[in-house]
């Protein structure tokens, strides 16, 4: 699928990028998804199917939270406060830690809640808010958006697809 360039594109691609790794998660063991047989998101390490979908909510929450301080008029720390842009390896590992209590189903609802809202919050934009308008440096919101959900959701999905495949999960 192309880079979204305006605001039904955005929609469309995470929808679309969503229903197709929400389908992949549905198939998956919950037995599974705590076993660290994936590679994770810093060099040499491995995570679990529940790190991975922790990992998409903490990205997700962290678009939200943005937009939320900016209109707000409040400083917004990128990516998140404590982190750099570099550290994001160790950005990644909070978001494990921060959900590392919650099951398979309750991440994947807390997924799909997540995406509701981005969804949402896309809905109230206007196409000129979302890809006309420099939001962060040089980028757009909905640039921002895409690039924390869309595309991680696909990148997700690819991932699990390897994995089911390494560990003859159909």
């Amino acid at each position: 699928m192309a880079i979204p360039t305006n605001k039904e594109e955005l929609q469309t691609a995470i929808k679309t990028n969503y229903s197709k790794l929400k389908k992949e998660l549905s198939k998956i063991p919950e037995e599974s998804t705590t076993i660290p047989n994936l590679h994770g998101h810093v060099k040499d390490t491995l995570m679990s199917i529940n790190n991975l979908v922790s990992y998409l909510i903490g990205w997700g929450e962290l678009v939200l939270k943005w937009n939320t301080k900016k209109e707000l008029n409040e400083t917004v720390d990128f990516p998140e406060t404590g982190y750099k842009w570099n550290e994001l390896g160790k950005l990644a590992q909070k978001f494990y830690k921060d959900y590392e209590k919650d099951d398979f189903n309750i991440l994947c609802a807390k997924l799909n809640n997540t995406v509701q809202k981005i969804l949402s919050l896309i809905e109230e934009k206007s196409n000129t808010e979302l890809y006309e308008t420099a939001w962060y440096e040089k980028w757009t919101l909905g640039r921002m958006i895409q690039f924390n959900t869309a595309s991680p959701y696909n990148n997700a999905r690819g991932r699990i697809r390897k994995w089911k495949k390494e560990n003859n999960i159909l």
